[in-house]
């Protein structure tokens, strides 16, 4: 009787014990957009009762690596989440390869020739599950179908800034422009530049590249940062440009209110707490390739009005945006099919 109570009192332990994730951020620890997306993630693993974890890489690929290397020299968690930034998915793979710790990887996964030659999720690597990445094909289209659409059928020039080059979403981001770009002949792409996701570094190309091009209206740029390198070097310049960009901060927000942002897609930055409803599910039994697949794409980016915009920009302001992501999980709702982490309910 004494060992079927301690017996019973593990499983209970077990059964209350908070699941513990880490998440291996590859941005800068100051960086305003990676910064946000792990105090979202961290909002959701209070609502959600989890253990979480950040380590920021820093941009750098070695500290990346080394981040992992601390990550399995500890305790080991129950999750680790992982991104494919600069290509260095892979590598994760091959370092974590047969540890108990069971990895997802967010934002950018493996490409289609990263998989081939390693595996998929649930595949080669037994303790990769899966996967969830924003619709950045999707929002680079549509961003470029509406900045497009400011020329009124007309002919015009277009610079694009892309991201860097060695990461999926600035890729996808690229080959939704081209996409938008080839339902429009009238306008012609002079030129595409890995601005590397930073302001100073689009600023410099821009400096040099608005005077080789007179006839450049329409500047398309994968992320916020990058459109206001370019805004500084077109106003030292005297150009009037229409822009495109990509991102909820602050600043984005009020470019788009004031209208110094025409077009303006928003919503990722909530991709961090979607991971953890699913890797919560999973936790509790509720496999979330069940509910959509191992490898899923949510469909979070969308482009905002001003009205939007100003909603947006209230909510995000606040220290707790208000979104209980509880709502979201398969546990609280058996019969969802798909899950719906959306950021329309910051909008309504």
């Amino acid at each position: 009787m004494g060992l079927w109570l301690v017996l019973c009192g593990v499983q209970a332990l077990a059964q209350v014990r908070a699941p513990s994730v880490v998440f291996l951020n590859p941005g800068h620890s100051d960086e305003p957009f990676w910064r946000e997306y792990s105090r979202y993630m961290q909002d959701a693993a209070h609502d959600l009762g989890l253990e979480l974890r950040v380590l920021y890489g820093e941009r750098d690929p070695a500290r990346m690596l080394g981040n992992a290397h601390e990550v399995l020299r500890g305790d080991h968690p129950d999750y680790l989440i992982f991104t494919n930034e600069q290509f260095q998915a892979p590598a994760l793979l091959r370092l974590l390869e047969g540890s108990d710790i069971r990895l997802f990887a967010l934002h950018n996964t493996l490409t289609p020739e990263q998989q081939a030659l390693v595996g998929g999720s649930r595949e080669r690597h037994g303790n990769w599950l899966g996967s969830l990445v924003p619709n950045d094909e999707e929002a680079g289209y549509l961003m470029g179908r509406e900045l497009i659409a400011l020329s009124e059928g007309r002919p015009a020039e277009l610079l694009a800034f892309s991201g860097v080059k060695q990461t999926p979403s600035s890729e996808l981001r690229l080959a939704g422009l081209h996409r938008a770009l080839a339902e429009a002949p009238h306008v012609r792409l002079v030129q595409a530049v890995h601005g590397e996701w930073q302001q100073q570094r689009a600023y410099e190309q821009a400096a040099s590249l608005l005077p080789r091009y007179p006839d450049v209206s329409l500047i398309w740029a994968a992320n916020d940062e990058m459109a206001f390198g370019v805004m500084r070097a077109a106003g030292e310049l005297g150009r009037a440009l229409r822009y495109a960009a990509l991102n909820n901060s602050e600043r984005a927000l009020q470019a788009r209110i004031d209208g110094r942002i025409e077009v303006l897609a928003a919503g990722h930055f909530l991709l961090g707490a979607c991971a953890l409803v699913m890797l919560n599910d999973h936790a509790r039994g509720f496999d979330f390739i069940e509910r959509g697949g191992k490898d899923q794409v949510a469909h979070l980016l969308r482009l905002i009005d001003r009205a939007q915009a100003r909603t947006l920009l209230e909510r995000l302001s606040r220290a707790e945006i208000g979104m209980d992501f509880r709502r979201f999980s398969s546990e609280l709702q058996p019969k969802q099919q798909r899950y719906d982490c959306s950021v329309a309910r910051l909008l309504d």
